[in-house]
């Protein structure tokens, strides 16, 4: 079952049956493959997949038929990357911290309070920084990632206990993180408790107060809803987080070489206007969350990089990414440790 964009829009997370090419030479796809998110329908992620996959099947001639997968239906994160690896999924998004456990280098952009803001993040990742990271990726043998990375936004703490405004506000806290090694270091550099949870788990975790607490941006925050099991949000910004829309690489290698250069081309057309999508969402919803009872805080972060460089934080990641990817990192964000 595939989405249809204009059902998304009406009715929220609706499923719509399977289209095709209107033309009167529709044909069966040469191809049809599958694409697999962990995020909400309605996501701007998986709205700009569906306008991929409508234009990938028209300008292919209908040759490549990509079915969209939203919310964790062909399985969790980790369950998705298994089946990448294996080529019984075809196609996904993962956020490089999560995409860590398997290589790590990938985490690189998650090193807590690293980029400033948004120029620094795509500098870094559409530069020397994301290409060291695809080559790594595409190292595995089996899977690779497309040359843009799409977005999923700065990430802030949400919780239903207190407001954080310093590091000491952290302690103790029960936060959900992804499973992805970088979250559960930084958090107890931090003297957090966290908890690592595929994030089909969350909302019900949240609701029945096994964790107290979660982070992630607040276009995720909205359309998963978990404004209805926090109720404070706090703007600390710790960590930039995106998706590598990866491939399987024996799949996409019977791809015929102009089939190839057109997905890699829509891919990195639609990731740029995705992250346009994300950025105008993020800065809309704090007043939209507020309506709906959210207490917002903002945060000052130095705190939090003080707390981090002295705990051997930042130490400690640059032995593990090594000399030439931390260089590469502050190439783009300055000294960090």
């Amino acid at each position: 079952m595939k989405l249809s964009r204009r059902n998304l829009i009406k009715a929220g997370t609706a499923l719509a049956a399977p289209w095709g090419i209107t033309s009167s030479n529709a044909q069966k796809a040469e191809f049809t493959v599958k694409f697999g998110s962990n995020l909400p329908a309605t996501h701007p992620l998986n709205l700009r997949a569906v306008d991929l996959a409508n234009k990938l099947k028209v300008e292919s001639k209908g040759r490549i038929d990509l079915q969209i997968f939203p919310f964790n239906q062909l399985g969790n994160d980790t369950d998705m990357l298994s089946q990448l690896r294996s080529g019984a999924l075809d196609f996904m998004t993962l956020s490089p911290l999560i995409l860590g456990t398997l290589v790590p280098a990938a985490q690189i952009n998650g090193v807590g309070f690293a980029f400033k803001d948004y120029n620094q993040v795509w500098a870094a990742m559409d530069g020397d920084l994301g290409g060291h990271v695809r080559q790594q990726i595409a190292a595995t043998g089996t899977i690779f990632a497309f040359d843009k990375i799409w977005d999923n936004g700065y990430r802030h703490i949400t919780n239903s206990v207190r407001p954080i405004n310093s590091p000491d506000d952290l302690k103790g806290l029960k936060l959900r993180t992804p499973p992805g090694p970088m979250w559960v270091s930084m958090f107890k550099a931090l003297e957090a408790s966290p908890t690592p949870l595929n994030f089909a788990e969350v909302y019900s975790a949240l609701q029945t107060k096994v964790v107290e607490g979660q982070e992630n941006p607040l276009a995720i925050v909205s359309t998963a809803k978990l404004n209805e099991v926090q109720k404070y949000c706090s703007m600390t910004g710790h960590m930039w987080d995106g998706y590598w829309f990866m491939g399987n690489k024996k799949l996409f290698e019977r791809f015929s070489p102009d089939l190839q250069v057109l997905m890699t081309k829509l891919v990195a057309e639609f990731a740029l206007l995705q992250r346009a999508d994300v950025r105008r969402l993020n800065d809309s919803l704090q007043a939209d969350l507020k309506s709906k009872g959210m207490v917002f805080n903002d945060v000052q972060t130095d705190a939090f990089r003080t707390k981090l460089r002295a705990s051997g934080f930042y130490a400690e990641w640059h032995k593990k990414f090594g000399d030439e990817a931390w260089a590469e990192l502050e190439k783009y964000t300055g000294k960090l440790s």
